[in-house]
């Protein structure tokens, strides 16, 4: 601990004690929430596993004032007002339990969504500040709120308050002035458009936040503690267009002057803490940072908040790594670290800070598929390295009741995960790879600059199976006669998958190999690269050969880049990505096939017939990968308990490959 002692110091909100400095950062909880507006019990258990980690304030997801002006589809978020004595019912058995073991929680409560609304979430039109386009469809003119409408809703926030108090919460957050979300477009000259007391310069634009406080204070007390989610700097540089780290644009929506003497006049209108960040709906990615994010993105800005607030700035952006965390209180550049995804993939992260146990914290990859990307697909939030995310008690590990001796075919991620699993649950393990070394795709997804988080994740199997113990045989295939000999009461197979090689003219030439040849350094790029396949594979490796001062070309099939995936490439991901290659100077080409390959050159068709030659040092094939079970098809109807798991049933992305692994493994 001594390393980190500034983390665990007490500190206060308002008047409210917390015992270290660590908070979990809001995160919506689709999926865990009841048709009434409730917690469901996954909910309650969610929070309560991150309590019993060491957590010193939970800071709930995002929690609706009234489901009547904005409709939201239920079950979706909770709603306070909907049925109070439900919401009262579900919430306070959270809060007793989060209490036992000395965490606070705040509930974050929210205006709406306005133009950031998704139509699968909504139950009814959008709704605005002003008459302004929708996000998702810009094809669809939100509705004006009325004036009495928004006085109504900021009725609620008192009704809310006092219902939160007699629930037991510890304090509230206000959902936002942040990400573009219903009360942020109030707050942005770009998106507020009013005549009336709610509209005009940037003390107007604040009336509404301002009345919101006053109302919660009024209802709940003087002292009971009311925070603000709060973006410093929007990053707009066009509707639906974000401004990426170090680029230079014209800011649209609030700028680094004007966020700092917002804050200023939000802490003279009585918010306790402010929960800072950067980014909207337009940026999203600045909210929701990616991999391709450093970690610690927002403390340049919180840094400069420090200066001009005494209220609390916590701080959130990718801040899992503990010697960051620490330096960031050091230093002074906020109050207190809030780990949001940190949380979902390690729950124990802060005992497992305090213990001196670094390295066996689960990393988060940053890929958004099991948490953000579920939500947009109507399923529960998750977390793709942590099947157990949300489903803490009914899918958690438990002791089998009988012994038995598993043989692992294969040292990927599949192959790790299930071998983890099942001597967690007291198997006799012994794991077969036929390679020298224990990772699979990893090895070469891990590569680039942008994705040393797979390779933190990589460390960590490592480690954790050097812990349990586990038999592990590298530079060995298994076949019949491995089997054989060793007598396995189950099998899995986690063989993993090989590279689609498209049968094109000129595909055997010497200038071809794959991304993950490349990658992993087997061959060496030339200076102008073709990539085939415009899929997240294809566009990282761009990117990662953009960066070395390549001239690569993407070409892809397709209408645009990274479609058709299942489950498909979360949005803020997507779309970050998308920009980075256009930064870097990517030539995108979709709506392209190949057509042939010569020495120095490609030859690409597009969907109107018309044909392009294009220069290539070098072609990088990235069209997909294709199961490798060749050994579980050897055993079909004759093993028992035989399974395929990972990219050897189906090659998919990172996530399925543990969440099969982690089924199959807790089931033996």
């Amino acid at each position: 601990m001594s390393n980190y002692a500034n983390l665990f110091k007490p500190m206060k909100i308002g008047p409210v004690d917390i015992k270290n400095k660590i908070a979990m950062a809001p995160m919506g909880i689709l999926g865990l929430s009841t048709p009434e507006g409730g917690f469901a019990q996954r909910g309650i258990d969610y929070y309560v596993e991150r309590a019993k980690g060491g957590t010193g304030l939970i800071i709930t997801s995002v929690t609706k004032v009234e489901n009547e002006i904005e409709q939201l589809k239920m079950p979706t978020f909770p709603c306070i007002t909907l049925n109070p004595m439900h919401f009262i019912q579900t919430a306070s058995e959270l809060t007793e339990r989060v209490h036992a073991y000395g965490t606070k929680i705040f509930l974050q409560v929210t205006l709406g969504f306005g133009r950031s609304g998704a139509p699968q979430l909504l139950d009814g039109p959008p709704v605005a500040p002003s008459a302004i386009p929708n996000y998702w469809d810009p094809s669809v003119t939100c509705r004006e709120l009325s004036t009495s409408e928004v006085e109504t809703m900021v009725k609620r926030f008192g009704e809310a308050a006092h219902i939160a108090v007699e629930a037991g919460f510890d304090g509230m957050e206000i959902h936002a002035v942040h990400e573009g979300y219903l009360l942020d477009q109030f707050t942005l000259n770009l998106f507020n458009r009013r005549t009336d007391k709610y509209g005009g310069d940037v003390v107007d634009r604040l009336t509404l936040p301002a009345e919101i406080v006053r109302e919660i204070k009024s209802k709940a007390g003087k002292k009971f503690p009311v925070g603000l989610r709060y973006s410093i700097k929007s990053y707009i540089k066009n509707w639906g267009q974000g401004g990426l780290p170090g680029e230079e644009f014209q800011e649209l929506g609030r700028d680094l002057d004007e966020g700092l003497e917002a804050a200023k006049i939000l802490e003279q209108a009585g918010y306790d803490h402010l929960n800072a960040d950067a980014g909207t709906y337009d940026a999203w990615y600045w909210a929701h940072p990616p991999l391709y994010f450093e970690h610690g993105c927002y403390l340049p800005l919180t840094e400069k908040l420090k200066q001009v607030v005494n209220v609390p700035v916590l701080v959130a952006g990718r801040m899992e790594y503990p010697d960051l965390a620490e330096r960031a209180l050091v230093e002074g550049k906020a109050d207190m670290v809030a780990l949001g995804r940190g949380l979902l993939t390690e729950a124990y992260w802060p005992q497992k800070v305090i213990k001196g146990e670094v390295e066996r914290i689960r990393p988060c990859i940053g890929c958004h598929v099991g948490c953000l990307g579920r939500i947009f697909e109507g399923r529960p939030l998750s977390c793709a390295v942590n099947p157990a995310a949300g489903r803490e008690i009914e899918y958690g590990i438990d002791t089998a009741s009988e012994k038995k001796n598993v043989l692992i075919a294969g040292g990927g991620i599949a192959g790790m995960e299930a071998a983890r699993v099942a001597a967690i649950r007291g198997h006799n393990v012994t794991l077969y790879e036929k390679t020298g070394e224990l990772g699979g795709h990893v090895i070469a997804g891990g590569a680039p600059d942008f994705k040393k988080d797979d390779e933190r994740l990589l460390s960590w199997y490592k480690n954790e199976l050097n812990i349990l113990n586990i038999n592990i045989h590298l530079n060995q295939e298994v076949n019949k006669d491995v089997v054989n000999r060793d007598r396995p009461d189950a099998v899995i197979v986690a063989t993993g998958s090989t590279p689609v090689i498209p049968d094109i003219p000129g595909i055997d030439k010497g200038n071809v190999t794959t991304a993950t040849d490349l990658l992993l350094g087997k061959k060496q790029a030339g200076q102008s690269v073709v990539i085939i396949g415009g899929g997240l594979v294809g566009c990282e490796t761009a990117l990662w050969l953009a960066k070395q001062g390549k001239q690569a070309t993407i070409v892809e099939a397709m209408q645009d880049l990274m479609l058709g995936a299942k489950p498909p490439v979360p949005h803020t991901n997507r779309s970050m990505l998308i920009d980075l290659l256009k930064y870097h100077q990517v030539n995108l080409l979709p709506n392209n096939s190949l057509l042939e390959i010569a020495d120095n050159n490609v030859t690409v068709i597009d969907k109107n017939f018309n044909k392009q030659t294009l220069p290539a040092d070098t072609v990088a094939i990235a069209v997909g990968y294709k199961p490798e079970n060749s050994l579980y098809s050897s055993f079909a109807g004759e093993l028992a308990d035989l399974y395929a798991i990972g990219d050897a049933s189906d090659a998919r992305n990172i996530m399925y490959a543990i969440w099969d692994a982690y089924e199959v493994a807790r089931s033996i």
